[in-house]
C-alpha cells in the first residue's frame, strides 16, 4: 500500500517495489566495493576511466562512509599477514562468529592503525575532493544519501532504504567474505592460507564469494576460474571495457598445453611455476585413485590408524599442521611406502617454487630429477603425472 500524507515522497511504490529498488541500490554498492576499492584500487587489476573513478568514489561515499585509502590499506594487510595475529579479520584468529557478525568492528579497529596506513594505503586517491569532502566528512555522504531516499519514497520506505545500505557492505563484505570465505566452501586452489570459494555463483556480493581464486590470483581482474564459476563483477568490467572505461591489466593465467617433452626444460619450469595451483589440483586429482586404495588397505591393515583424517594430511600443507598432526602422519607414512612416496614427491612438487634463489640449471636439474624419481616410483599414476607435468607449456 502507498505512503499518504506528510510520509509520502515523489514516488509511491508498493512494498515489493522498495524492496526492488533496495536491492538495486545495494547491488551498485557491492558493484562499487568489488570493481573499484578491491580490483582496482587495492590490486591494480585494472585502470578505470576518471568519470568511472569517480562516480564508485562518489557512490561509496553517499551509501557506506567508507574512506578509499582506508579499505584497501587493510585489505591489504590482510593478504600480506594473512590467518596470522596480524591479519585484520581472520575468522582462524578470531573465531567465526566474532568475524561474521562483528567484522566490521574489526574493520574500524585497524582503520585507526596509522602503520597500517602508512604501510599499505600508497597510491590512493589524494585529490580535493578525497582530503575535502570524501575523507574529511565521510558521515555526510550518508546524511545526505538519506535525504534523498526520504525525498524520493517517503519517510518511512525512505530510512528504512537507508537502514538496508548501511549495513548491507558490513554484512556481506565484512561479515560474510572476510568470515565464511575463510571458514566454509571448496576450495579450487591450495593456497597457504584458509580462503574458499562460498558459491560458484558470485552474484550476490558481486563475484567476491569466489574468494579462494581471488586468492589464488590476487592482482587478477577476474575471480572465475572453473568453467561452472560465474563472476557478475568481471561481466560488469567487460562492459565498462567495451564502453572505454576500464582497462584490465592482468587476469589469472589459463594453463597451455604441448606435447610431453622428452625432458623438462626452463620452459616447463616457468609454466609449472606459473600455474603451480593448477599443478598440485591435478597431482592430487591424478593420485586420488591410488590415494584411496592405499587408504582402504591400511584400514584393513592397521585399524589404529585414523584414515579420515590421513586423508586430509596427505593434502596439506605441512607449515599447517599442529605437532599431533604432524605425529599421526609420520606414523601414517611409516606403514605405507605408497603414500609415503606420494606425499613425498608432492612435498618436493611444492618445494620448486619456493626456491626463488636458485640458479635456472639448478630448477631444471630439480624438475629433471623429480620427473625421473617419478617414472621410477613403480607407482602408475606418478608415472603418469610426470608425463602430463612435461606438457606445461
Amino acid at each position: 500500500m502507498p505512503f499518504t500524507g506528510i510520509f509520502a515522497g515523489l514516488i509511491d511504490l508498493p512494498w515489493w517495489g522498495y524492496v526492488l529498488v533496495a536491492l538495486g541500490l545495494t547491488h551498485i554498492t557491492i558493484a562499487s566495493v568489488t570493481i573499484f576499492l578491491h580490483r582496482h584500487q587495492a590490486h591494480r587489476a585494472l585502470d578505470l576511466h576518471p568519470i568511472a573513478s569517480h562516480f564508485f568514489r562518489f557512490w561509496l561515499w553517499l551509501t557506506t562512509g567508507m574512506v578509499t585509502k582506508e579499505w584497501a590499506a587493510i585489505h591489504r594487510k590482510h593478504h600480506a599477514k594473512c590467518e596470522t595475529v596480524d591479519d585484520p579479520h581472520s575468522p582462524q584468529i578470531y573465531g567465526i562468529n566474532r568475524v561474521l557478525w562483528g567484522g566490521v568492528f574489526l574493520y574500524v579497529k585497524e582503520s585507526f592503525n596509522k602503520d597500517t596506513m602508512e604501510r599499505y594505503g600508497h597510491g590512493t586517491p589524494d585529490d580535493w575532493m578525497e582530503r575535502n569532502v570524501y575523507s574529511a566528512h565521510a558521515v555526510f555522504g550518508l546524511v545526505l544519501m538519506g535525504l534523498t531516499n526520504v525525498l524520493l519514497f517517503g519517510w518511512v520506505p525512505g530510512l528504512l532504504i537507508l537502514a538496508v545500505q548501511i549495513v548491507w557492505i558490513p554484512f556481506w563484505a565484512a561479515g560474510v567474505i572476510n568470515g565464511i570465505g575463510h571458514f566454509w566452501g571448496y576450495r579450487s586452489f591450495g593456497c597457504e592460507d584458509a580462503s574458499k570459494n562460498i558459491v560458484p555463483w558470485g552474484i550476490l556480493i558481486g563475484g567476491e564469494e569466489l574468494h579462494n581464486n581471488h586468492h589464488a590470483f590476487a592482482s587478477s581482474a577476474r575471480l572465475s576460474n572453473k568453467w561452472y564459476e560465474f563472476d557478475i563483477g568481471w561481466m560488469y568490467i567487460c562492459i565498462l571495457e567495451a564502453l572505454g572505461l576500464a582497462k584490465v591489466k592482468k587476469v589469472a593465467p589459463v594453463p597451455r598445453f604441448t606435447a610431453a617433452k622428452a625432458a623438462a626444460d626452463f620452459d616447463t619450469v616457468q609454466a609449472v611455476i606459473t600455474h603451480r595451483y593448477d599443478v598440485m589440483a591435478k597431482y592430487a586429482k591424478s593420485l586420488r585413485r591410488t590415494v584411496r586404495s592405499e587408504l582402504e588397505t591400511l584400514r584393513a591393515r592397521a585399524p589404529h590408524i585414523d584414515t579420515r583424517r590421513l586423508r586430509h594430511w596427505l593434502h596439506a600443507d605441512a607449515k599447517a599442521l599442529d605437532d599431533p598432526s604432524k605425529a599421526g602422519l609420520h606414523a601414517a607414512l611409516a606403514d605405507s611406502k605408497v603414500l609415503h612416496t606420494v606425499y613425498a614427491m608432492r612435498q618436493d612438487l611444492a618445494a620448486l617454487w619456493e626456491r626463488s634463489s636458485a640458479s635456472r640449471e639448478q630448477l631444471v636439474k630439480e624438475l629433471q630429477d623429480w620427473c625421473h624419481r617419478a617414472e621410477e616410483s613403480g607407482i602408475a599414476a606418478l608415472q603418469e603425472f610426470s608425463l602430463k607435468l612435461r606438457r606445461y607449456a
